[in-house]
């Protein structure tokens, strides 16, 4: 385990590593120089980050790490050149401990007193065979070792060698704490081999799985920003042959903790859990609660309400069960917040609902519900799904189909900041990422064909290429888009394929 740390809490936390791990678990504490100077405080300035090793046991893999040789190393070291170009040194050849005399090159020659040769006579032929032994104009052979087949210098526990990630860096992807590259290659190849399973609990822009999947090592990687996912989701795609890797949504911890702290009381049943968070969200809803109702929970004026759970997406089923209770009520509009959505269902259940003769609204229920200071200044918002809209084309001749994104709208424009409003040009940016899956069967979405926008290349092709049906018949296509600040939106299409 490596913990990147700054100065200010670095030795608190090894404290608690020792704990966790045992001080007898400790390897080492890197010392990485991230800038050459600082002069923005008094006294000495804190140019450094440090990188904590530790170990579950002494049963660690470990190979070490190399650096080039510094040119003044190689002027005192490796200042002799033979005939074929090649730069060498002479080194001895004894080590401690007494030990017999033995022949090189016909005579026989005794180690320095208290030293051994520290090869066999065996050993010793073949190399004076190969022209690796020299005898000194002292009489003594040395071996002569060149350049070229040393690894370099080994890498100590203080890193001056790697530079930070820059703005001009082709690595670059504008994360705020993107690690360089070199800094995990050299950590992954210390601790792990080809094969090796590589996990980053906090991947941020990627660094760590990228650097990874390009040696070749198996990885996981977790974080609870919907950016930072993303921005590694691209940062993968873009690496040349990367295999096949899967984005999972493993659960809704912080929603389920922030419920369980904000209305659990004193030893609350979860019956009564669940009645203060839909009390909770009615009320900055502005909706009043509604009672001996199975599946609406409020009302607004003249729409009724229905709130999603905490832990799962609102789903298809769950809006028709409000659309089926709306009718039989004789209700003509119906409001469903939710934090989160079933893929493909923003137009197609607005359409169904529109069949029925009632209105129905979307809205997503905000994260800043969960922070009592914005729910204190009453500057919570409700906001519509983005709308996507997407033409798809089919041949019959080939059975191939072809996806053209023409419109993309996010409801609430208002909320985006200015400074990005004023950037916006067309529809379009907005986008930053797009895919299709041809074939969804309503669990998984399997990526078939993507286009996405990078730091460097801000360009996005809005027509997807021919994907052709091995057979005929109706399929599903999902048509999922990722906008600029991190959202998912998704609509599902038939297609008939003859």
């Amino acid at each position: 385990m490596y913990i990147h740390l700054d100065d200010t809490v670095g030795h608190y936390v090894k404290i608690l590593l020792d704990e966790i791990f045992g001080s007898d678990n400790f390897q080492s504490q890197v010392i990485w120089q991230r800038v050459t100077s600082h002069s923005d405080r008094d006294g000495f300035a804190i140019n450094y980050d440090m990188i904590l090793h530790y170990s579950t046991s002494k049963n660690i893999h470990w190979t070490p790490q190399y650096q080039p040789y510094d040119e003044d190393y190689l002027r005192s070291h490796y200042r002799q050149v033979d005939e074929s170009g090649r730069r060498y040194e002479l080194d001895q050849i004894s080590a401690a401990g007494p030990g017999p005399a033995k022949w090189f090159f016909g005579e026989l020659l005794t180690p320095p007193p208290g030293t051994h040769w520290r090869w066999s006579q065996e050993k010793i032929d073949e190399l004076c065979a190969q022209g690796r032994i020299v005898i000194t104009q002292g009489g003594r052979p040395r071996y002569k070792r060149y350049l070229d087949e040393m690894p370099g210098k080994v890498v100590q526990a203080i890193w001056t060698d790697i530079s930070p990630v820059n703005s001009q860096a082709h690595e670059d992807t504008g994360y705020d704490t993107q690690k360089p590259e070199a800094l995990l290659e050299r950590i992954i190849c210390a601790s792990s081999t080809a094969g090796s399973l590589v996990v980053d609990c906090f991947c941020g822009s990627g660094t760590t799985l990228a650097v990874a999947e390009k040696l070749g090592r198996r990885w996981i990687g977790s974080d609870l920003s919907r950016y930072a996912i993303h921005t590694t989701r691209k940062r993968l795609m873009d690496i040349p042959n990367c295999k096949p890797f899967e984005i999972l949504n493993l659960g809704k911890y912080e929603r389920q903790v922030w419920q369980g702290v904000t209305f659990a009381g004193q030893k609350q049943t979860q019956q009564m859990l669940v009645f203060e968070y839909l009390k909770f969200i009615l009320e900055l809803y502005g909706a009043q609660p509604l009672a001996g109702t199975q599946h609406l929970h409020g009302k607004k004026g003249a729409a009724m309400v229905h709130v999603g759970a905490v832990d799962a997406p609102v789903t298809i089923d769950e809006i028709n069960a409000c659309l089926a209770e709306c009718k039989a009520m004789g209700q003509k509009e119906l409001h469903v917040l939710g934090w989160e959505w079933e893929m493909g269902l923003a137009n197609l259940m607005v359409d169904a609902a529109r069949a029925q003769g009632i209105k129905l609204l979307l809205l997503t229920i905000p994260r800043e519900v969960m922070e009592q200071q914005a729910v204190a200044k009453g500057d919570i918002r409700f906001y519509e799904l983005a709308y996507l809209e997407a033409k798809i084309e089919v041949r019959e001749k080939d059975r191939s189909a072809t996806v053209t994104l023409t419109d993309f709208v996010i409801p609430n424009d208002e909320l985006i900041p200015p400074e990005v409003r004023q950037k916006i040009t067309k529809w379009s940016d907005y986008v930053d990422y797009w895919a299709v899956d041809w074939d969804f069967r309503n669990d998984t979405f399997i990526n078939g064909w993507t286009s996405y926008r990078t730091r460097r290349d801000r360009t996005l092709q809005l027509r997807s290429e021919p994907h052709a049906y091995s057979a005929p018949g109706t399929y599903r296509v999902l048509v999922k888009v990722i906008d600029i600040f991190g959202n998912d939106t998704s609509q599902v299409y038939e297609v008939k394929v003859v």
